[in-house]
């Protein structure tokens, strides 16, 4: 079919997705037959065509959607690997937006993590691109700890022929997978290991093939799926104060062979779109739940393991299913009854009820939290992201019912909603949208503490921190942090006995914004003790206890806001 025939084919695919009605449905599906009766030559609509794919997948109107896309979803690296043959520049296809494609390869450094996860996965697909490679610095100060006399050549010779000392060493098969066994056996921990293989910034590829990984074939079936009858809910018809008001959703705590299940697929949702979150990569599978609010959406939440932990905020990740498609991933961290939540749909999927999903989102997240004050930072909104800045991010939430934290931005905001209502067609300017994200946005619950958290920043206590460790240690970071551990320790009475190498780290983080409270040895006995009890909860199996604990000392979220709230 020539190309603008094509055009033509995938422009009217996309007006019909979003029709409703048995007769519109109908010609849906016989639009799809149209389609895959025919090749691509041109790249541009066949991107079209994949993407819209996906999203019909993801919100279908009836049974023969469903089926129509998934038999052409499982089949479309064949029309990669027919543009290939015809040596179409497939380049545009490397990108955050539409990366992750069946018959694609991708290229990245990737975390030491992230890397034997999928060296454990398709071992036989991923290679070092040694051609994109000159880090050779960071291999001799790194490799002899893991190759024999590697000393002899590394550390005074030039031109040091490193891929044959790998192949030799690795025995010639899968060299790779062998480099990262070596990292897995060191003494190391954890995070000595990540910070150790992190410094080569060893370049990879690894080939995607017709993989499930993929982001063309990375769906499930569900036990049930959700057909749209009627036109999609859109951000108008949402009420955000209505949704959060609802019943909580019930959130099932899963097995932990179902949470490495889920930690599984958010590292392929992730990995194939270029993407890596802390709590994605370093997920609990213990600690994984899972909510079914309606309309084929179910979202997974869960939190880190002990030793991977943040010094003083609960962590949470999530991401969302709608009717078995991943659609978004969610990052949660917070403190007391503020929590920072920041929530990115993929491009695919921004028109299909963000809104909606995004309140349910939030129900789940303040259901497993008890939060009461929802914070979404900076960048979410734009600032140094010129992502949020085109898709209008601050209007998003601010629709919802989100205010601004400073007063400047506030008025800033309503001089903007004056124009908009004189003028339906006004749009904030791009530098007027820059302003309006130079600051956090809230939006609290009944029964929260109005704009306590507003300028409180875990950035502030940090630099707090170590401005006096400058002052009166030196810098000497070693220093300061035993002085302030002894005098913290002296003022709750902790004991150091039986206590896990976590707990002791909990503890030690702890005593550094600890030791920032004046008059801390005159709290009362019952104030002493609870501050014991959550610090060790820090380190327990549940970081939600933890947070729970956080909310129910007053005395500490005082101390916290004063010292958090200014420098």
């Amino acid at each position: 079919m020539p190309g603008d025939s094509v055009n033509r084919l995938v422009a009217r695919l996309e007006q019909w997705r979003d029709r409703f009605g048995s007769g519109e449905v109908r010609r849906l599906e016989k639009l799809l037959d149209s389609c895959a009766r025919h090749q691509f030559t041109d790249l541009s609509s066949l991107i079209r065509f994949h993407e819209t794919l996906l999203f019909l997948r993801a919100f279908p109107q009836s049974p023969g959607v469903v089926a129509r896309a998934e038999k052409l979803l499982n089949s479309f690296h064949r029309r990669i690997e027919a543009l290939q043959s015809r040596d179409v520049d497939l380049a545009p296809l490397d990108t955050f937006e539409l990366s992750g494609i069946a018959g694609t390869t991708m290229e990245d450094t990737l975390s030491f993590d992230v890397l034997r996860w999928l060296v454990r996965h398709i071992p036989r697909n991923v290679e070092i691109l040694w051609d994109q490679y000159e880090e050779e610095r960071a291999m001799a100060a790194t490799w002899p700890r893991f190759f024999p006399l590697l000393e002899e050549d590394a550390y005074v010779e030039a031109n040091i022929p490193w891929r044959r000392w790998l192949s030799t060493a690795s025995g010639g098969s899968r060299p790779l997978p062998w480099l990262i066994r070596q990292f897995e056996r060191s003494p190391y921990s954890p995070r000595e290991k990540t910070e150790l293989y992190d410094s080569l910034r060893l370049p990879v590829s690894w080939k995607l093939e017709n993989l499930k990984i993929s982001r063309t074939r990375n769906w499930a079936h569900p036990p049930a799926i959700h057909y749209h009858r009627t036109p999609l809910t859109v951000r108008g018809e949402v009420d955000l104060q209505t949704e959060l008001a609802r019943p909580s959703p019930v959130l099932k705590r899963l097995s932990l062979v179902q949470g490495r299940v889920v930690m599984d697929r958010i590292r392929e949702v992730m990995l194939v779109r270029y993407r890596e979150l802390y709590g994605t990569t370093l997920g609990d599978p213990r600690s994984v739940v899972r909510a079914n609010v309606g309309r084929g959406v179910v979202i997974h939440l869960w939190s880190l393991p002990p030793d991977r932990r943040l010094p003083l905020r609960a962590y949470l990740a999530s991401f969302t299913l709608k009717n078995g498609v991943p659609i978004n991933y969610i990052e949660a961290i917070g403190l007391c009854e503020w929590i920072e939540v920041g929530f990115n749909t993929f491009y695919t999927f921004r028109k299909g009820e963000t809104a909606w999903i995004y309140a349910q989102a939030l129900r789940c997240l303040c259901a497993h939290t008890r939060a009461k004050c929802i914070s979404v930072y900076p960048y979410q909104l734009g600032q140094n992201n010129d992502e949020a800045l085109e898709s209008g991010a601050f209007w998003f939430y601010r629709k919802l019912g989100f205010r601004s934290g400073l007063p400047e931005l506030r008025s800033l905001t309503e001089r903007e909603e004056q124009r908009i209502r004189k003028n339906r067609c006004y749009k904030s300017p791009l530098r007027v949208l820059k302003q309006l994200a130079q600051g956090h946005m809230f939006y609290e619950l009944p029964g929260s503490d109005r704009g306590a958290w507003d300028r409180f920043s875990v950035r502030n206590l940090g630099l707090r921190v170590n401005r006096k460790m400058a002052e009166q240690f030196g810098g000497d970071g070693t220093r300061f942090r035993k002085v302030c551990a002894m005098t913290v320790s002296r003022a709750l009475g902790w004991r150091s006995a039986n206590t896990s190498s976590e707990e002791e780290r909990a503890f030690e983080d702890w005593a550094l914004v600890l030791s920032q409270i004046p008059g801390l040895a005159g709290w009362t006995r019952q104030d002493k003790s609870d501050l014991v009890k959550m610090i060790r909860a820090k380190a327990g199996t549940s970081e939600r206890y933890y947070l729970r604990l956080t909310q129910h000392h007053a005395r500490l979220r005082r101390e916290l806001l004063r010292l958090g709230s200014s420098l």
